[in-house]
């Protein structure tokens, strides 16, 4: 191996970062060794090392999605690309880059560069300088096919890093209102020419999808038990985070070593150079994406005159125009400028959603995202990488406070198990929400304030790490030995014995209905009883892929199937007997006519036999209600309309869950199992609808199982996609094979492990 000077990193068209770089008489060395799935066990002696390791194994991987993902957090799609196309975010090249040029200005770059710990700026400008070496030594010709020769495929830059992260932190935020954002027009003005318009009604449901697709597209499931539950008196979790399968959320599994400083596995995100999911010597740790909010909408009071103006307590106040400038390459290839105008009040910018959100004479709604002002999100990680027990983590997520909009649970070796809603949250009290908040934003579900008053925007809470948000003290958290989970819901019923209550609504409720999902495990918990739980039990709530909601609904329906007479529903019927409650690869058409039915049961009326009630909320909203005429109207109307979908489908009867939901790998289709979370399934599954075969785009993602033995992590999981997105990769496929089989396999830890594993490549870089 030869040594690549860092001036490979040398700015392209821009500025660049100053980093503290390793004098050139003591060169950092990085040792990779790749086990059998293609995961890179990468061990260097110091930090900047350590970085180049992990930035050349991810380039092997997954050159041309870094390029992607950096072409679009720069702004940059619609000058290299042209106008066409979209991002992975789905998001159109314009829209994208405008976005993304308020979001990543130089000033906000920078200012998120210097608050990084001179070891993290080294990690960085390492990963940097290993991704160019990567890409520097490989060939055109040998270069994956999706970016070779397309003009976006460059060296990166210690800017493109903080872009990476800049993006992550506003996921759960302002990355939820990229449209709105950008479509923000005064009343007055025409809107711009140069972006694309439709009516009215398809803007605002563009909108409103865009503004859901985070809840539907980042999900998760864990457990984490402590040694008074588990069978061997030590910690066991199972992480189960449901991802998209492609684009700047795929995760990518790999192990860090420092010696004596870092021993640290699991997977990570696009551009991030160290672990965000997984576990050390002693302790395991998985997250979750909470039901906590992360931004608030301000209803602004405007002055009848103009527009462009609002008061705060009776004072007027301009808005703030900020002009961005984006080069648009046409379809002649001549490149333009495009200039468009965003809007900022003191609260953040301006968004409008046509029927939700406008922007008239009278009022217009300014977003505010307390992730904006995180800077802390990487030393946060890197410090949970390094804790070695359950308390320790506690005690430095409580004292960094750079979680962005996950919940944290973890086990150690000790038997300690913990929870934690420790993200970043704006503090809006109780009290404060009842004088405050908007009630037609309320209504819509959106947490939404009085701008007109300065008392209503977000408090100090003394010993919180930012300004305006709830210090972590005043978030839920649990520290046990028995059991605690969550799958997306509030904290509330993280360990029924012990509700988690009395939060802002802004952090927590424990007044509405549980996801299924939770319910699941929940409900399998109760009927394990009190006996020791085992990782087989834990594995076997994904592996099983149960249909929870078959379990509370389905008795009814092949009830009401009894009493109806004549043929009309006898399809639906039969499919639905024979239908084994579950989502396996194998499974019958009974799926999908169950999944049809509910899907539309669920749009009318109440159907439910139990409705919902807070004190039961493991066990309510249950049954069918098919004896009253409505419900049987509902019921006898979906399974109809059911039929005559799956007719459409054009399927024989004996077709299986395993040939429609599938995902391409080149030119075969792989069965995938598991589905719709909604639905109860552990295993939750999204697709895009792809002829008569529902196409996988996400769900499981980095699966984990961890325990612990006298020597350390006893660890076992996949990752559902595979590690490289390159088509000619060896591990282009072979993990999702794996997954369609649900033959998880063991992660290997120590170098014995690792050698056992079957690996033998190894790489010296320096």
């Amino acid at each position: 191996m030869y040594p690549i000077s860092h001036s490979v990193v040398a700015c392209l068209g821009g500025w660049l970062l100053a980093v503290s770089a390793v004098a050139a008489d003591a060169p950092s060395t990085a040792r990779i060794s790749w086990s059998a799935l293609g995961v890179p066990h990468v061990e260097a002696d110091d930090e900047q090392g350590l970085g180049y390791g992990i930035g050349y194994a991810y380039a092997r991987d997954n050159l041309c999605l870094l390029a992607d993902e950096v072409l679009t957090v720069s702004g940059q799609r619609s000058r290299v690309i042209g106008r066409a196309g979209r991002s992975s975010t789905g998001l159109d090249n314009l829209t994208s880059d405008i976005f993304f040029h308020w979001l990543n200005s130089d000033e906000q770059v920078r200012a998120f560069w210097r608050a990084q710990p001179a070891a993290m700026q080294q990690r960085i400008s390492g990963y940097v300088a290993g991704f160019n070496r990567y890409l520097a030594q490989t060939p055109v010709a040998q270069q994956p096919a999706l970016c070779r020769n397309a003009g976006w495929l460059r060296p990166l830059q210690t800017e493109d890093v903080v872009r990476l992260a800049r993006r992550l932190l506003v996921e759960g935020g302002a990355g939820r209102f990229a449209t709105a954002l950008v479509g923000a027009t005064p009343p007055a003005a025409q809107p711009s020419a140069f972006l694309p318009r439709s009516a009215d009604s398809r803007l605002a449901a563009r909108n409103l999808a865009e503004l859901n697709a985070f809840a539907a597209t980042h999900g998760s499931n864990a457990i984490a038990v402590g040694g008074a539950r588990s069978d061997n008196g030590k910690g066991l979790l199972l992480g189960n985070p449901h991802f998209p399968w492609t684009g700047g959320l795929r995760f990518y599994q790999m192990h860090l070593t420092l010696p004596g400083r870092l021993d640290v596995m699991g997977a990570a995100l696009p551009g991030l150079p160290l672990v965000n999911i997984g576990f050390n010597q002693h302790m395991a740790w998985t997250h979750t994406v909470d039901q906590s909010s992360h931004f608030t909408l301000h209803r602004l009071k405007l002055d009848p005159q103009d527009a462009l103006s609002y008061s705060v307590d009776g004072q007027r106040e301009a808005l703030t125009k900020r002009s961005i400038q984006v080069q648009v390459r046409e379809a002649d290839g001549k490149v333009v400028t495009v200039s468009h105008d965003l809007y900022t009040s003191r609260f953040g910018p301006l968004v409008t959603i046509p029927g939700l959100l406008p922007w008239d004479r009278q009022r217009a709604y300014a977003l505010q995202d307390v992730n904006l002002g995180n800077d802390r999100i990487l030393t946060q990680w890197d410090a949970m990488n390094r804790a070695h027990s359950v308390k320790e983590l506690q005690q430095v997520v409580a004292s960094i406070q750079g979680i962005p909009w996950v919940n944290t649970l973890a086990v150690d070796d000790q038997g300690d198990a913990l929870y934690m809603n420790a993200s970043v949250i704006p503090n809006v009290p109780t009290a404060q929400l009842a004088q405050c908040a908007d009630p037609e934003l309320v209504k819509a579900g959106l947490p939404g304030l009085d701008g007109s008053r300065s008392e209503c925007n977000w408090q100090d809470d003394p010993g919180a790490s930012q300004k305006g948000i709830v210090a972590a003290r005043h978030l839920p958290q649990l520290l046990r030995t028995d059991v605690l989970q969550n799958s997306n819901d509030s904290a509330w019923m993280t360990q029924p014995g012990a509700p988690l209550v009395g939060f802002s609504p802004l952090i927590s409720r424990s007044d509405r209905p549980l996801g299924l999902r939770a319910r699941f495990a929940l409900t399998q918990l109760q009927q394990h009883g009190n006996g020791p739980l085992s990782g087989a039990f834990l594995a076997g709530l994904v592996k099983g892929n149960q249909v929870h909601m078959a379990d509370l609904a389905l008795d009814d329906i092949l009830a009401f199937c009894k009493a109806q007479h004549g043929v009309t529903l006898r399809p639906a019927c039969t499919a639905l007997s024979r239908w084994d409650r579950r989502a396996q690869v194998d499974s019958g058409l009974g799926l999908v006519y169950f999944q049809l039915t509910m899907a539309a049961l669920q749009k009318g009326r109440e159907p439910w036999r139990q409705p919902f009630t807070a004190s039961d909320p493991i066990h309510t909203p249950r049954g069918i209600a098919w004896e009253r005429a409505d419900v049987a109207r509902q019921l006898a109307q979906s399974m109809t309309d059911a039929q005559a979908q799956v007719s459409a489908m054009g399927v024989p009867a004996e077709t299986r869950w395993g040939e429609l939901q599938t995902v391409r790998r080149g030119e075969q289709r792989i069965a995938i199992p598991g589905g719709d979370g909604k639905l109860g399934i552990y295993n939750a599954i999204t697709t895009e609808p792809d002829g008569y075969r529902f196409d996988v785009d996400g769900g499981s993602s980095y699966i984990q199982l961890v325990s612990f033995d006298q020597a350390g992590p006893v660890a076992q999981g996949l990752l559902a996609f595979s590690q490289s997105s390159d088509p000619a990769s060896k591990h282009f496929k072979d993990q999702t094979q794996l997954f369609s089989a649900q033959a998880w396999r063991s992660l290997p830890f120590t170098p014995a492990q690792i050698k056992a594993d079957g690996g033998s490549e190894v790489v010296q870089l320096k």
